[in-house]
């Protein structure tokens, strides 16, 4: 389902979820979930499939009515934007977690172990696109954890060789990508936010994997970096520490954030050939944007990209933000892209 839309403007993923669903202090009482966390969600074992459907639906409802082009299920069935997949892989104990020591300090947090070869057994989100394919008409986006960012987010017990266990949950996603494809996702999203993380380990194998994991992909891949959550994360850096080494890899879109750290747009010369999707919605704030704020920020990508490579996004997930400010950043976006648009007609 192609978009001729010129600056198209998507979701990262996430929006979100109804407090009815999920305890948001229990999500934002520690880090980003690496293991399962049944205790988040509000709703019984036997009513929460339905109860997310739901909520699933009013998440596709709000991006159609705030005007996004290319729409996401919301994340909505999701304790965060990797433990559902990744937990879900043979190989993974997740019965009798790791705790391991973050880069923050005197901070802790629990991650899954490997203890066997890391292999997909069935299908994770396969459901996932058919439910959002069935309710829009809409162009629709599906993400997965990449393998470099699964690799980084366990305690390695089994293979002893980061590369070998990055290669085989590549391979892994790659079975999962072409089910999700069949399925009837658009496009197909990578998020690899450790890339930052572990720059000299990325800078040997991360493409390779990610090539890995997209191999033989008929729809529009694309491949999200970012900062963290802003909620988690407030003191951003300036710029990527791996961005244009991505210029070599096969997805075709690559997302990067600008609007909160106010990375120098230049570097997106770095792209060259890849389609970009840009953060031009800070989530750091709960002030919403106002339409021309957002055709500044798209202006301001104008001067180093071409319109036709140009996508419009958030800057990350919109998982911790209330939904009422949510909705309001996508309809200004939204807003703000239309402007640009007929500024370029």
């Amino acid at each position: 389902m192609p978009t001729n839309t010129l600056i198209p403007t998507t979701v990262v993923g996430s929006y979100p979820q109804p407090d009815w669903l999920v305890d948001r202090q229990a999500l934002m009482s520690g880090p980003v979930p690496r293991v399962r966390r049944s205790e988040i969600w509000r709703i019984p074992a036997e009513h929460l499939e339905q109860a997310q459907d739901d909520a699933t639906l009013i998440a596709i409802r709000e991006m159609e009515r705030a005007g996004i082009d290319i729409i996401s299920d919301g994340e909505m069935r999701r304790e965060s934007y990797s433990n559902r997949f990744a937990t879900a892989l043979a190989g993974i104990d997740n019965e009798n977690p790791a705790v391991i020591p973050t880069q923050r300090a005197g901070r802790s947090t629990v991650v899954p172990r490997v203890v066997g070869p890391v292999r997909r057994t069935g299908p994770v989100e396969v459901r996932d696109v058919e439910f959002l394919r069935a309710n829009t008409t809409a162009k629709i986006k599906i993400t997965l954890p990449g393998p470099f960012t699964m690799a980084q987010q366990v305690q390695d017990e089994h293979y002893k060789d980061l590369e070998a266990m990055t290669m085989d949950f590549a391979i892994a996603v790659n079975e999962e990508v072409h089910a999700l494809a069949k399925a009837g996702a658009d496009v197909i999203q990578l998020d690899e936010p450790w890339l930052r993380n572990n720059p000299d380990a990325a800078r040997k194998f991360a493409v390779k994997a990610i090539d890995r994991a997209l191999q033989g992909l008929k729809v529009e891949t694309a491949l999200h970096l970012c900062f963290g959550y802003a909620q988690l994360v407030s003191n951003k850096p300036q710029g990527y520490a791996f961005l244009a080494e991505l210029g070599g890899s096969s997805a075709q879109q690559i997302s990067i954030e600008s609007a909160q750290p106010k990375i120098d747009l230049g570097v997106l010369a770095d792209l060259k050939g890849k389609k970009v999707i840009l953060g031009v919605i800070d989530l750091g704030t709960h002030e919403v944007e106002t339409p021309e704020i957002v055709a500044g920020r798209l202006r301001a990508a104008l001067k180093h990209i071409a319109p036709e490579n140009l996508i419009a996004a958030p800057d990350c997930g919109m998982k911790y933000l209330p939904r009422g400010v949510a909705f309001g950043k996508l309809k200004a976006m939204a807003e703000g892209a239309a402007i640009v648009r007929k500024e370029l007609s």
